[in-house]
């Protein structure tokens, strides 16, 4: 019975109070609070700098390091009324895939007109919008070329030249975009970033790894405590509504990720002397589950992989892991893939205890909030 209601949807139900929904980041970021799941009948609770005591040295952190890009413009159609776009992922070389509002005004061949936003420095608002002569872009365009069912969004053609890409655009005409249910924040953008945030992509932070800060890296460096880094570019497929009674029908939207020849190393090497392999966030988990899941079966004995390109994939309770021992990861939204795959790791019905405590003991929920630590010792 247990096993039937693990892959219903509505058994990732809870109801979670308003207040638990972070709006603002911990300061410093390593002062939130870390639900620690030492053995699969145990937990402490501790706090996010406290991570260097709690790992063995040896062990191997794998982090993201995608950035989140300035996805969220606000433009107009020619003349007409205003609209926003949230892009989610560059399809083709200057089209993307967007969600628009509302929607209902950009039909197929729609133009849409944007302006640069007004810096706070005094510079020049477009100054690093220039064309390949050199001269500036005082403007920005697009035109909607189709319609995605699966999301209901569009896709937008800019109107740029073949050598130029949207994406460094984006600082002069964009604006960092926060989850929805952070309504009433004061967080400066470069706070929903990590502190290791280096390769565009992503429409979303990967927020376990903003609990980071240097200090907390310098101990962990002191303890024996590695890190190596995957891309994943977070994207629609992490928060898409599960929207089917059976989970295991659920269709993951694909999202770009890398695991390079140096990371895979690193990781080979862990694991022969012993150490710990720790993801830190779902998508260092789906990247690294992701190329282990695209190997080759002659590839050895060892399960990973390099690889670049699409995963889709969709871990939840059953999954055989391949890679990750451990896991550093926020909390999550009821009847998400997220909930899913950390009961995959330790189990449903232990997940929903602890969400429960962790509400009566008021942490800090979704991507501003607190962390959980599953430790190797506690999962199934």
């Amino acid at each position: 019975m247990t096993e039937e209601l693990d892959l219903s949807l509505d058994s990732y139900n809870y109801e979670l109070p308003p207040a638990c929904i972070a709006q603002n980041p911990a300061v410093p970021r390593d002062s939130s609070r870390l639900l620690v799941v030492d053995s699969p009948n145990s937990h402490q609770h501790r706090i996010f700098r406290d991570l260097a005591d709690l790992l063995l040295p040896g062990d191997l952190l794998v982090m993201n390091n995608t950035r989140v890009i300035p996805a969220r413009l606000k433009g107009r159609k020619p003349n007409g009324p205003a609209v926003e776009i949230l892009l989610m992922e560059e399809q083709q070389h200057n089209c993307w895939l967007a969600l628009v509002k509302p929607g209902k005004r950009l039909k197929l061949g729609a133009k849409i007109e944007f302006e640069p936003i007004e810096p706070d420095c005094g510079e020049p608002p477009a100054s690093c919008c220039c064309a390949p002569d050199g001269s500036i872009l005082d403007r920005l365009a697009a035109t909607v070329v189709a319609r995605d069912e699966a999301t209901g969004g569009r896709l937008l053609e800019f109107d740029l030249p073949p050598q130029m890409s949207l994406l460094p655009l984006l600082e002069a005409y964009g604006h960092v975009p926060l989850p929805p249910y952070i309504g009433e924040s004061q967080a400066e953008p470069e706070q929903y970033q990590t502190i290791y945030a280096e390769k565009l992509g992503a429409i979303a932070a990967p927020t376990a790894g903003l609990h980071f800060t240097e200090e907390l890296f310098e101990r962990l460096h002191q303890q024996g405590i590695e890190t190596t880094f995957i891309t994943l570019h977070v994207g629609v497929g992490t928060f898409r509504p599960v929207e089917v009674a059976d989970v295991t029908t659920h269709k993951m939207h694909g999202e770009w990720m890398e695991v390079t020849e140096a990371t895979v190393e690193k990781i080979r090497e862990t694991k022969a002397r012993g150490g710990r392999v720790i993801a830190v966030g779902s998508t260092a988990i789906r990247a690294l589950e992701g190329a282990a899941a695209m190997a080759q079966a002659d590839a050895g004995d060892f399960p990973l992989q390099p690889f670049c390109g699409q995963t889709n994939l969709f871990i939840y309770p059953g999954y055989k892991w391949r890679v990750v021992d451990g896991m550093i990861t926020n909390f999550h939204l009821p009847r998400s893939t997220l909930l899913m795959l950390v009961s995959a790791a330790i189990g449903r019905l232990r997940m929903l205890e602890l969400y429960r405590e962790a509400m009566e003991l008021q942490y800090r929920f979704y991507s501003f909030g607190d962390a959980m630590l599953v430790m190797p010792e506690a999962k199934i």
